[in-house]
């Protein structure tokens, strides 16, 4: 059960609080070593995957917890940034770009929500590669609006943010009503 994937699911999990803590008050030294951990949890979504596959370790619970884990994540670490100053003394996330945001937070939530009701109808809905480069764009745009708090002299960085975070949520509703989709034809 506590296999290296599963423990390294789990690390992701357990550093959210920290991602959370850090993200309070931040200074762009403490961006910084946010960046750093957020990398570094990053790597483990790759990795628990990757070793799962290779060992042949692919186990119930793993496949129960990386969407949690991913999803605990990202939610958390939007919300944080939406509440968390810049150096410019403006949330990171702000004005219109709360949109891209939102639109990513409800996307998790009715997601999550579908695969519960479709896993009680023993439904499965596996994992698109469109619904991958939605998570990939999401991990690059917080990776960068959390950089873009630690080198504020360098406000490209932030824009990176900026367009990756609307990039994800278009490709987050295009990944959701596909999900959807499925969803609406197990539905009386």
């Amino acid at each position: 059960m506590l296999t290296v994937p599963n423990i390294l699911t789990l690390s992701r999990i357990f550093a959210v609080p920290l991602l959370v803590f850090l993200l309070w008050k931040p200074s762009w030294f403490d961006y910084a070593i946010i960046f750093v951990l957020y990398c570094l949890v990053g790597i483990t979504d790759y990795f628990d995957g990757y070793l799962a596959r290779a060992q042949g370790a692919v186990s119930r619970l793993g496949i129960f917890l990386d969407p949690i884990a991913d999803k605990i994540m990202v939610v958390a670490v939007i919300v944080m940034l939406v509440s968390s100053r810049a150096a410019s003394g403006e949330p990171v996330i702000h004005g219109f770009h709360i949109i891209a945001a939102l639109v990513i937070l409800l996307r998790e939530i009715t997601v999550s929500g579908l695969r519960e009701f479709l896993a009680t109808l023993q439904v499965s809905v596996p994992v698109s590669k469109l619904a991958k480069w939605k998570t990939t764009f999401q991990l690059v745009a917080l990776g960068a609006l959390i950089l873009g708090g630690a080198v504020p002299q360098w406000p490209w960085v932030h824009e990176v943010g900026i367009v990756s975070l609307w990039a994800a949520a278009m490709l987050t509703l295009v990944t959701g009503w596909d999900y959807l989709r499925v969803g609406l034809r197990h539905m009386d």
